[in-house]
């Protein structure tokens, strides 16, 4: 199959649509990751996601909508929690899990009886699901396990050959998946961290929301993964990654015992040039926002030069930081050295 890349336009977001509509897919972007979307109410359309991820299918999808209207037949019912959440921060890097509903796919749901769904803010992706006029489920557009693409030459240098179009819309801005909340249950359930806190959700909501164990531990075995983003190995690269916790000096002391060809360093701004391997640079050490935004491509970038083991600098776990640490987690398959 032949891969086009084309700049987001009209003419481009027409095709796009009319290929979802055939049940074909799409990759396109969002302001958290580029994602590959499908019709979410075509079970053999949404098999074709996986095929072309290469991803589990006991691993459920996250519905892209542009307007509210959209979860008549998506959801059962919308919780008073989903509507002031929604309220407050759709559109936006926010996806809520509910009961679902008769008309999405079984495919998407992985067997569960709920379904997540969010409305991403970005003017491309809105302009593909509007054009198209379908509940979009999309993953995001890599190959399962490994870093997701923030640009749209990494959706390529994954997915070519794998699925028709690619749309560009630049560089996302967010650069980790949503966050994402379940309000199935009696207690709202953070199931996912990303660019919207567990703070921001539990003052909208107004009452507390558990912290499910697996953001920082392992599913346990045989346990469900009731969201995206819940797997042991995620998002890693080909190099192996551990996490390093410790000040400055302990990490610079604990790397030049380990140093040797092929070790890296994953680092805060600044931090290289005081490290005696090579390194890639994450954002600054006090900015969650700017490590979300770049965290990815830095691993992209081990890869592109070589590195076969990574010591990361390891960011907060509370607020955004909480979102990056829950994704090196898995990039580093939950390999932490404390000094």
């Amino acid at each position: 199959m032949e891969t086009l890349l084309k700049q987001a336009n009209q003419e481009s977001i027409a095709m796009a649509a009319e290929l979802l509509r055939q049940g074909e897919l799409v990759a396109i972007p969002t302001e958290t990751v580029y994602g590959i979307a499908a019709s979410a109410l075509c079970g053999t359309a949404v098999k074709k996601i996986f095929e072309a991820k290469g991803r589990p299918q006991d691993n459920p999808l996250i519905v892209h909508i542009d307007r509210m209207e959209m979860l008549d037949g998506l959801v059962s019912e919308v919780p008073e929690g989903a509507k002031k959440l929604a309220e407050a921060f759709w559109p936006g890097p926010l996806t809520i899990i509910m009961p679902r509903g008769k008309q999405v796919a079984d495919e998407v749901c992985a067997g569960l009886d709920t379904v997540a769904v969010r409305m991403p803010s970005d003017p491309v992706a809105r302009a593909v699901i509007a054009a198209s006029g379908l509940p979009l489920a999309a993953p995001s557009a890599n190959l399962s396990g490994s870093p997701s693409p923030t640009t749209a030459h990494y959706v390529f240098s994954d997915m070519n050959g794998r699925l028709p179009l690619i749309l560009d819309g630049g560089e996302c801005q967010v650069g980790v998946e949503s966050t994402v909340i379940t309000l199935a249950g009696d207690t709202p359930v953070l199931l996912r961290p990303g660019y919207i806190t567990k703070e921001q959700l539990e003052q909208v909501l107004g009452e507390s929301v558990q912290m499910s164990g697996a953001i920082l531990e392992k599913l346990k075995e045989g346990e469900t993964a009731r969201s995206p983003g819940m797997k042991y190995k995620h998002y890693a690269p080909k190099a192996e990654v551990t996490i390093v916790k410790g000040d400055f000096s302990a990490f610079c002391s604990y790397v030049e015992q380990h140093a040797k060809p092929g070790v890296f360093c994953l680092c805060f701004a600044g931090e290289a040039q005081k490290l005696p391997v090579p390194c890639v640079e994450y954002g600054a050490q006090e900015s969650g926002a700017e490590q979300a935004r770049h965290l990815f491509t830095a691993l992209r970038q081990l890869d592109e030069q070589g590195a076969e083991q990574v010591y990361a600098r390891c960011p907060a776990d509370t607020g955004i930081g909480l979102a990056v640490y829950n994704r090196l987690l898995r990039a580093a398959a939950f390999r932490v050295v404390q000094l």
